[in-house]
């Protein structure tokens, strides 16, 4: 990372509220030219419910700086109920929340340091928020960049995947069960911190439990998700995720469904800032923002509207592993999305296991293809499936899919001898058939090296019952044979020559998602199947015209003192004696101190994910965060722990809240809730 410390513009930073109408305060840090009320600036807004104080200040400061620097206000605002913002935080996306963002966007219009002109821009949950606050139309909001985020709720986030319940659901949860209990800096709000920190406390609730009560593509999904109505968006929108990230696929939907300008981007990273980009190699980010927001906020032509609208990053083969510094491949990229350019291309299932490349329209079977074939898989097909969103830390991509295998139907090519490039959705058209009223298929595209060494590509899922709509799943009839399609993630990927492509396909895939309620056998029948890659020619001379990204580059970081080094982990723990198996995962985060307001900030998580062999009633998920800040003599702590376990007919939720205060407990709640399935 280059840093930056000789800007443009001498930057000032300043700390306080903006007050609501209905008196609400909101915690801000505005980063701006000194000279902006002389000769005002375009804002950028960053609205995240993730502490602007702490726990985003060391990022914040290095992004908003560097844009204040080169003649913006980079703003930073703490959502209602987080930090020092007033009010109580009870789920994702409320009316309230994208309300308030309206309210903030009019009055950053209004400053004498402001032109009145604002963009957004955020990852994650303020990626979310971009979109849906433009959606609203507010007349300030002149652009948006939304970063690893989706325009879907239900059926692209970290809740849902293909009607199926992620286990990504439960630990997402968590993280905001344990965000909830973070107390206001008493240093910004004085005595009254102890009566806020009461009440985030006592009624931020746990929203696990609302979660699980909404299992289909119900209004509380629909509301947030901007695909509902695109039309609804009228500003730019530049769209970026990575490959390793759960929300790659909204990239390539925005691009589609949008009719405003857009440009979209993915790289090899995970769930984070492409000038922070792990997998490598992570760019300029900063200096392409500055191409974006000039161009629409500044009026000045930076030609970033003449470049392709996709650019994506074309992975190469690699051996497995749980975590890259750097993907190998190369920039390529699309002038329009759909593009023209993309054929697809067909390979045929057969009963010898194979992947046959066939014609569009699916050939007459070769002698011994309509032969049917079952499976029905452990429970320990996924444990080495990574997380559904990779955040790089602790290690958490897939590893050796040989591992999985053994518990799954494959499929292989021959060894390709010629590369093979795809780039966008690879689909699996099945004709399969269920022994249980409510199943669940995974799929996985692996890369097989020379030494037979298995990397996932790509991967899908699919809650059977939901195979016609996600709004109105439909229980299977036993026996009876369905044509179902199940997308896979989108990919840009290069097959060797002298490898090969094999897809699996599992009845579980654990605990990437949670299970079907009892074991499940399914049959297909290979003769009525077929895989759909998008496949796309190399264009070297178009490629290596391609305008290069700068070198990563940020502002100075802040001042920090490392108290007590992290720590990560990532086992599978196989207890032969007595037929359990766990996922661990450890992620303490250490201890550290922000020097420049003395605060002492510790954290740990720990998730597992646990079953006994063959019994579906044995699994569950458990996860606990402890969190602690301290400064002098105020020290608080909290402890949250959540243990997620199912049977054949419901969920059952258990939960507790502790929040100390120096030695003394101040607080302690618990929930015990059981949630019917709903064919999940």
């Amino acid at each position: 990372m280059h840093i930056v410390s000789d800007f443009p513009r001498e930057v000032q930073e300043e700390e306080g509220w903006i007050t609501l109408a209905d008196g609400c305060r909101l915690g801000i840090r505005i980063w701006r030219p000194v000279d902006a009320e002389s000769d005002p600036v375009p804002a950028i807004l960053e609205y995240l419910p993730y502490r602007k104080r702490d726990l985003t200040a060391e990022r914040d400061a290095q992004t908003h700086t560097y844009w204040a620097g080169h003649g913006y206000a980079g703003v930073r605002v703490d959502i209602r109920g987080c930090g020092e913002s007033d009010g109580v935080l009870t789920d994702e996306y409320l009316q309230q929340e994208l309300d308030d963002g309206v309210e903030v966007l009019h009055w950053l219009g209004e400053q004498p340091w402001c032109t009145g002109d604002v963009g957004m821009i955020g990852i994650s949950w303020g990626g979310f928020n971009g979109l849906q606050v433009a959606a609203l139309q507010p007349p300030e909001l002149k652009a948006v960049i939304t970063l690893c985020s989706t325009d879907d709720r239900y059926a692209d986030d970290v809740h849902h995947m293909g009607g199926c319940l992620l286990g990504d659901n439960l630990s997402w949860a968590s993280t905001m069960f344990d965000g909830n209990t973070c107390p206001p800096d008493p240093l910004l709000v004085g005595e009254r911190w102890r009566d806020m920190w009461r009440e985030r406390l006592e009624d931020s609730g746990l929203w696990l439990a609302t979660w699980l009560q909404h299992q289909r593509r119900d209004d509380y999904w629909k509301h947030g998700s901007v695909c509902e109505d695109f039309s609804r968006i009228r500003c730019p929108v530049y769209a970026v995720s990575g490959w390793a990230d759960g929300y790659c696929n909204a990239v390539f939907r925005l691009l589609a469904g949008l009719d405003v300008p857009r440009k979209g981007l993915v790289g090899p990273w995970a769930h984070m800032y492409p000038h922070l980009g792990v997998p490598g190699p992570a760019i300029g980010f900063l200096q392409e923002s500055l191409r974006w927001w000039d161009y629409w906020l500044k009026g000045k032509e930076t030609g970033i509207m003449d470049e392709p609208m996709l650019r994506v990053w074309m992975q190469e083969s690699v051996p497995p592993s749980a975590r890259y510094e750097v993907r190998p491949g190369r920039w390529v990229a699309e002038p329009t999305w759909p593009s023209p350019r993309i054929e697809p291309k067909h390979f045929r299932l057969t009963s010898g296991h194979d992947l046959v490349p066939t014609l569009e329209e699916p050939a007459a079977c070769v002698s011994g293809d309509d032969v049917p074939l079952t499976v029905r898989s452990p429970l320990s097909v996924g444990l080495f499936g990574g997380k559904w969103c990779s955040y790089n830390a602790p290690p958490d991509l897939p590893h050796d899919q040989r591992d999985e295998d053994g518990g799954a139907l494959i499929f292989q090519t021959a060894r390709l001898d010629q590369d093979i490039e795809i780039c966008g959705q690879a689909i699996v058209e099945l004709d399969i058939e269920s022994d249980q009223p409510v199943a669940m298929v995974a799929l996985r595209l692996s890369d097989i090296a020379e030494d037979d060494q298995a990397t996932r590509i790509t991967y899908g899922l699919l809650n059977l019952t939901h195979r016609d709509s996600d709004e109105f799943p439909q229980p299977l009839e036993p026996g009876k044979r369905y044509q179902v399609r199940v997308p896979l993630k989108h990919i840009a990927q290069k097959f060797s020559v002298g490898n090969a492509m094999r897809l699996s396909l599992s009845t579980s895939y654990w605990p990437v998602a949670w299970p079907s309620p009892v074991p499940v056998k399914l049959t297909v029948h290979p003769a009525g199947c077929r895989l759909i890659l998008p496949c796309r020619e190399p264009r070297p001379q178009e490629e290596a015209a391609l305008p290069p990204f700068g070198p990563p580059e940020a502002a100075p970081p802040l001042a920090m003192t490392l108290i007590q080094p992290s720590q990560e982990a990532w086992r599978v723990i196989r207890d032969l004696a007595n037929d359990q198996t766990t996922l661990e995962v450890i992620n303490d985060q250490g201890t550290f101190r922000l020097d420049d307001i003395d605060l002492e900030l510790s954290s740990r998580v720990a998730e597992c994910y646990t079953y006994a062999y063959g019994n579906y009633d044995s699994l569950s998920g458990w996860t606990e965060w402890e969190r602690r800040f301290r400064r002098g003599d105020w020290e608080v702590r909290s402890v949250t722990r959540t243990l997620m376990t199912s049977n054949a007919a419901s969920f059952r939720l258990r939960a507790t809240l502790d929040a100390f205060e120096g030695d003394s407990l101040v607080f302690t709640k618990s929930w015990d809730e059981e949630i019917p399935r709903d064919l999940v």
